[in-house]
């Protein structure tokens, strides 16, 4: 029983390792995970703008197609207006020539506008386009460097696994299986040293007997508290 304690002592040894290259590596793919957002963002934004140019040249083409058609009405009023026998029809034909010339006029003070924010916009997006291409590879850079990290992690990981799988074998299933459950229980914390008379797992002090059964190293024994299997280190260094 000595040596299936050591062994679950290295077992536990070997498990947080796995828990620390797992906490690692999902922070890693965090941080992959943001700079991908850091892109999507950016693309997004350059859509937006690209949506916006599109909606504002459709309103220039209209305005442009009113104004026009607004000069050929005017043209054709003021020349029917020379045949107008009558005082009233040629009020009435002058005030839809005023009333037409004061809509184009607004239509092309509207039009200047879209003109001055469609050349801004292409400025943006000419600025937003290349700040993509250099985050882009930014990124790719930073994920790259990234991802080596994982890997070399990985690497470590494949090698302790296989010193695991070696304790285990060496194990009773049971224990295996009483280790597993208790580590789900205790926070990955199956295993506990006895020290001083406590158990470290608890920090609660031991029975005497129990203490000292430990010595003897003939069973699997317990926190009466925790209930973390408990092994001597100090004891046996010595």
């Amino acid at each position: 029983m000595r040596k299936n304690l050591k062994m679950l002592d290295e077992l536990q040894e070997i498990d947080l390792k796995m828990d620390a290259f797992k906490g690692e590596k999902d922070a890693l793919l965090q941080e992959i995970t943001a700079l991908d957002g850091k892109v999507v963002e950016a693309q997004s934004s350059l859509a937006d703008k690209k949506g916006e140019l599109a909606a504002l040249e459709e309103e220039k083409l209209k305005l442009e197609e009113s104004i026009a058609l607004e000069s050929e009405n005017i043209l054709r009023s003021e020349g029917h207006q020379k045949e107008i026998k009558t005082q009233k029809e040629y009020q009435a034909v002058s005030k839809e020539i005023a009333t037409a010339k004061k809509v184009k006029a607004e239509q092309e003070e509207l039009l200047l506008q879209r003109f001055g924010q469609i050349d801004e916009l292409r400025g943006a997006i000419a600025a937003g386009e290349e700040a993509l291409l250099v985050l882009e590879q930014n990124v790719a850079v930073q994920k790259g460097e990234v991802q080596a990290g994982i890997d070399r992690m990985e690497e470590g990981v494949a090698q302790i696994i296989t010193a695991r799988e070696a304790i285990v074998r060496g194990l009773p299933a049971g224990v295996v299986r009483r280790y597993g459950m208790l580590r789900e229980q205790r926070r990955g914390m199956a295993v506990a040293e006895a020290r001083d008379s406590s158990c470290l797992g608890c920090n609660m002090q031991l029975p005497p007997q129990l203490y000292n059964t430990l010595f003897r190293g003939e069973e699997l024994i317990t926190c009466p508290h925790c209930q973390r299997i408990l092994v001597l280190r100090q004891e046996e260094k010595g």
